[in-house]
């Protein structure tokens, strides 16, 4: 494990050294839902950005202990953080970038279901560590988190003295802009609590947070979407099969994980607020998407995806 990691942190220092732009890192619960598959897509195709690695992130809740079903997946035997890494790994292969790092995450939230801080020691975790520890002097990680944020809090939590190396994007929550009132009942928040109020609390930690109303209006149309999408090229038909697999029944698809990734290459095109944390954790300022041109962003991933 040593000797690989090695092998990761040399090549990846050597490739940052003439670039300008912070290197980035992606977390993702792909094997959740379908818009984790086109987030990945528009990253990875993105040009002239250096992606240091894609980890696998759990998507652990309470309905696969209660229910049969999830998505379209048999609740029984579930192991969902496998599950993204599998998604992950088929995923940079269509696309030709398996030379991106891809370590497998976490398969539970940080502490107890009463609450807790424990990491959970991952080789996502570990990698993420080893990235920031080779990053020259002035050089920052971009980690952008798209589900439960588990091998980011936990990388934190082992290393705390990579915190003022980095820079975290986050999906989740949501925030009433008039009243400035966050509410944490969402689903990648509820899937670790624990590490969300963690990354809340963690001062000096620059934290950007997409809320959930924010993200809402990029919605794809399914029936367009299929007419888009060339099933005679690997990676579009893998996106247009996970839509027909997954939620067929859908003739539109809130795409809440590429709406972050896109923001986030795309800053020009979305509005960002300084914001107070909420009352029961650390007061300290922190960022939040509050608008997108989503119409913009949504051409955006068709022209990148088609190049």
């Amino acid at each position: 494990m040593k000797k690989i990691l090695g092998i990761l942190i040399m090549t990846f220092f050597s490739a940052i050294i003439s670039g300008q732009r912070n290197p980035v890192w992606l977390d993702a619960d792909t094997g959740n839902e379908m818009d984790d598959l086109y987030a990945i897509t528009r990253l990875v195709k993105e040009p002239g950005i250096k992606i240091a690695g894609i980890s696998s992130a759990h998507f652990n809740n309470p309905d696969l202990l209660v229910f049969e079903k999830w998505n379209a997946y048999e609740t029984s035997g579930l192991k969902t953080v496998a599950e993204s890494q599998r998604l992950n790994e088929e995923i940079l292969k269509a696309l030709g970038r398996t030379d991106i790092p891809h370590p497998t995450g976490a398969d539970r939230q940080i502490g107890r279901a009463w609450g807790g801080r424990e990491p959970r020691d991952s080789p996502a975790a570990r990698a993420i560590i080893s990235i920031v520890k080779s990053l020259p002097e002035g050089r920052k990680l971009d980690i952008i988190t798209i589900g439960a944020v588990t091998n980011l809090a936990s990388a934190i939590i082992l290393a705390p003295e990579i915190i003022n190396k980095i820079r975290c994007f986050t999906l989740g929550a949501s925030y009433n802009t008039d009243k400035g009132i966050w509410n944490k009942n969402e689903f990648n928040v509820r899937n670790d609590l624990n590490g969300f109020d963690y990354m809340l609390n963690c001062e000096g930690l620059d934290l950007n947070i997409m809320p959930l109303e924010t993200a809402f209006p990029l919605q794809f149309d399914r029936d367009e979407t299929y007419s888009k999408l060339n099933e005679e090229i690997e990676i579009e038909k893998i996106l247009k099969h996970r839509w027909m697999q997954h939620n067929p029944q859908d003739k539109k698809r809130v795409m809440w994980d590429l709406a972050l990734v896109e923001a986030f290459l795309n800053p020009e095109k979305a509005s960002i607020r300084e914001v107070i944390t909420p009352p029961e954790n650390t007061h300290r300022k922190i960022q939040a998407y509050i608008k997108i041109q989503h119409d913009e962003l949504a051409d955006d991933f068709w022209k990148c995806l088609t190049n």
